[in-house]
């Protein structure tokens, strides 16, 4: 398995992955596909790291970061993501690309990630343990997904 930074030619693959993650239900609120021209923007973003893990030639699953807040004294924060494709899951990808987004984040000058997980995704909560988060608390009743509320965990993870 090989990391490195997202290029926008693996905006398509990237698009894939996000998209399946989201039909699933598991892991965002969003409920609108992202089309490869939506993905390459954010690919192109010089501020915030956003990387892909290669497996057996392919793009196997992809970790970024998002602005927390637009405020100054948030500048440090970031919120974190990552996406594996289903077929590829339980081959350490996750682990991987959670370290490495963790690494070039504090190289860039984050000095801290956020990760919001719905309660109910036990494999997500599984990641950031093994990547070092801590669990904050759990915001109830957070926001609706296909008519029922759900609640959302919030972890953290000090880079410096």
């Amino acid at each position: 398995m090989r990391i490195r930074a997202a290029r926008a030619d693996d905006a398509a693959a990237v698009a894939d992955i996000y998209n399946a993650g989201m039909r699933e239900r598991s892991s965002t609120f969003e409920t609108r596909e992202r089309d490869p021209e939506e993905m390459a923007a954010r690919i192109a973003g010089e501020r915030h790291p956003f990387l892909v893990a290669e497996l057996d030639g392919r793009v196997a699953g992809f970790a970024a970061t998002a602005p927390y807040s637009d405020r100054d004294a948030y500048a440090g924060v970031v919120e974190c993501s990552v996406y594996v494709d289903q077929a590829l899951r339980g081959r350490g990808v996750g682990t991987a690309l959670l370290a490495e987004l963790a690494t070039e984040a504090g190289r860039r000058g984050f000095h801290k990630l956020l990760g919001k997980l719905f309660a109910t995704n036990d494999a997500s909560m599984r990641l950031v343990h093994r990547g070092g988060f801590r669990v904050v608390g759990t915001h109830l009743r957070h926001g609706r997904l296909d008519g029922a509320w759900r609640d959302v965990v919030l972890v953290e993870r000090c880079l410096q």
